[in-house]
């Protein structure tokens, strides 16, 4: 069996996230990178494998060359988690995603 998650290309982007699993519960995370399959993000708190997160990104307008920021909805699943240096390190599959339309506010 072919692991595609493993082989999209993957973009190192710091950006901060609030991760959100199915008990209500929030953490505030870092992304390391992320790809159209997944993305890895450090916090303070492990999270089990397994585990069902919601997340939003905020894709920076300069990035994406854009006139405004792009928010992603995505609903993913925690496969990897590592201590690394006193952080977590956690891998997510994302599962699914949806773009939120974001209005450029008028120059």
């Amino acid at each position: 069996m072919v692991n595609h998650s493993r082989s999209s290309v993957r973009f190192p982007l710091k950006l901060p996230l609030t991760i959100r699993t199915n008990d209500a519960r929030e953490y505030f995370a870092e992304t390391a990178d992320i790809s159209a399959g997944g993305v890895l993000f450090h916090t303070k708190t492990s999270l089990d494998v397994g585990t069902v997160i919601r997340f939003r990104i905020v894709l920076p307008a300069m990035v994406l060359g854009t006139d405004t920021d792009v928010l992603v909805n995505c609903l993913g699943r925690v496969v990897r988690s590592l201590d690394e240096k006193g952080k977590k390190a956690v891998a997510a599959v994302i599962d699914e995603y949806c773009f939120e339309r974001v209005f450029s506010a008028a120059g």
